[in-house]
């Protein structure tokens, strides 16, 4: 279909497919091509609403039998959908940039995450590199979120992160929430900044790719940020 007919033709399959939102085809696209979250994975959903990547992710886990976790964060409280989720889907109302990592990390069985997804996104104003810089900075705290002081400390790194109120880092805060050998979806809104971000996260990982899904509408600025496999440096 043309660029023009993609909104309605996602929006319909949804709702045919019994998925929350068209956003759902997006991380479809994502494990079609890269098969990031497997049989007995732990996913972690920050900016979970309205609950698509949930269904998704859940799905991805295949039957209940083969175990695996997900857990969605949003400042907004998102009830887990009927469809495509079971008993492994729990959601968490809280401001994750502001839960000590610790925290975060406890919210798995395993201590940590195999998969962090980020599909988080500022409050556009229609500025452009205003919002950029918003996206920019969300992305930067969601990797920090997965790798801790790793991605911070590593030499190539020129994107600055505000310090926190106190400036106190605990060491429980040092490491992020992904495991060692885990994948790491970002989303960003697109300037000249995002392939330096994506400069930054290939030590960090085996591969980093991007990626602007189908699904995307044409009029949207985002991108994916890939990163697969968590290198042994971003200890956990």
């Amino acid at each position: 279909m043309s660029g023009a007919g993609k909104p309605d033709f996602f929006y319909r399959e949804a709702q045919r497919l019994g998925y929350v939102a068209r956003s759902a085809f997006k991380l479809l696209q994502i494990q079609k091509q890269y098969k990031l979250i497997t049989p007995g994975s732990t996913v972690l959903d920050l900016g979970c609403a309205p609950g698509a990547w949930l269904q998704v992710a859940c799905q991805s886990l295949g039957p209940v039998k083969s175990g695996g976790l997900v857990v969605g964060i949003d400042l907004k409280k998102v009830k887990v959908p009927a469809a495509h989720c079971d008993s492994r889907v729990q959601t968490v109302c809280a401001d994750v940039m502001k839960l000590p990592k610790a925290q975060v990390r406890e919210l798995s069985p395993q201590k940590g995450f195999s998969v962090i997804l980020s599909d988080m996104c500022p409050l556009v104003s229609g500025i452009t590199s205003k919002d950029a810089a918003l996206s920019l900075e969300l992305g930067m705290q969601a990797l920090d979120l997965a790798v801790g002081g790793a991605a911070l400390a590593h030499p190539k790194n020129e994107i600055q992160m505000e310090e926190s109120n106190d400036g106190a880092i605990t060491s429980s805060d040092v490491n992020g929430v992904l495991r060692r050998g885990g994948h790491l979806v970002i989303k960003l809104l697109e300037s000249e900044d995002v392939q330096e971000f994506s400069r930054i996260c290939k030590p960090l990982f085996r591969k980093a790719s991007l990626l602007r899904p189908k699904a995307t509408r044409p009029s949207s600025r985002e991108i994916y940020v890939i990163c697969q496999g968590l290198q042994s440096q971003a200890k956990i």
